[in-house]
Formats: C-alpha cells, sequence, structure tokens
C-alpha cells in the first residue's frame, strides 16, 4: 500500500504552520494588526498578502511593521507604493529591511526567516483616503515552546 502526502502536510513540513487572515480594506495613513504572536518568539518562514478588491487613492504605500509588547516598533519592509493594484495582486517578503515585493502574479518568500517576539504583525498604509483590501497569510515555526500566532 503506498502512502500519498497530503499538499497542506507538505506545506506544514517546509513552511510550518499557516494562519490566514480574512480580506480586509487597508488602513488609512495607519498601522493595522494582521497577526498577533502570543506565548514568546515565533520563526516566520512566509508571509503573503493577495489584494482582493483594487487599491485606490492618493499614492498610497504600504511596509509591514513589528509591532512587539514590549521595545520599540521595527519596520519588516519599506514602503512601496501601491497605488492601483489590481485584484490578484500578491506581495511578499524577501529580505528583512528591503521593499515589500509586489508583483502581478509571484510573491517572493524570505530568503531567511526572521523571528517575531510577542506583539503584531501590522500594516502600514500611507495615504488618508487609501481604499482597497488585502487577504495574508503567514506561515511560522514556533521558536519558543508554547508560542502562536492568530490573525489579529
Amino acid at each position: 500500500m503506498s502512502v500519498i502526502i497530503q499538499g497542506s502536510q507538505l506545506r506544514t513540513v517546509n513552511f510550518g504552520t499557516k494562519v490566514d487572515k480574512a480580506a480586509a480594506t487597508v488602513p488609512q495613513n495607519a498601522l493595522s494588526a494582521l497577526f498577533t504572536v502570543s506565548g514568546g518568539r515565533v520563526v516566520v518562514t512566509g508571509i503573503v498578502g493577495e489584494v482582493t478588491t483594487v487599491i485606490g487613492g492618493t499614492t498610497p504605500s504600504a511596509k509591514l511593521v513589528a509591532n512587539p509588547t514590549t521595545g520599540a516598533d521595527s519596520d519588516i519592509t519599506t514602503a512601496t507604493a501601491i497605488t492601483g493594484d489590481a485584484v490578484g495582486n500578491l506581495y511578499g517578503v524577501s529580505t528583512v529591511g528591503g521593499a515589500l515585493g509586489v508583483l502581478e502574479s509571484v510573491a517572493p518568500m524570505p530568503q531567511e526567516p526572521f523571528v517575531l517576539k510577542a506583539g503584531t504583525l501590522d500594516l502600514h498604509v500611507s495615504a488618508a483616503d487609501a481604499t482597497g483590501a488585502i487577504k495574508w497569510s503567514l506561515f511560522y515555526v514556533p521558536l519558543d515552546d508554547g508560542a502562536s500566532v492568530v490573525a489579529a
């Protein structure tokens, strides 16, 4: 008898646990929590956003920000223009401190995983009149026993 490995099992082995955040309207010149980390530190092995409603507004830019429970916020990516991004465009992180990757049909995964402390992983969008929506998926492995991530 042959054993068939399911896609979800293979994904978990390669990238860790997957947490999905349903599509939500982008924040307007503000931070908005995407995911909450609790119980310790986690290793983020990937994060992918997908536009579900066209992004509009006066030149909005977006970046991902680590917002720990203790300590100062840290930009995970630099701000990238998202004006006019179409439904289906993908966002990702290839390098911490680099630009938010924005491509029509390809999203980068981190070349090197990164660690988040307890707190939130936030999206910051710069335009006060920004519109549109994005859904997100985050992949992680607990670094500390009991650490976990949930959609915010």
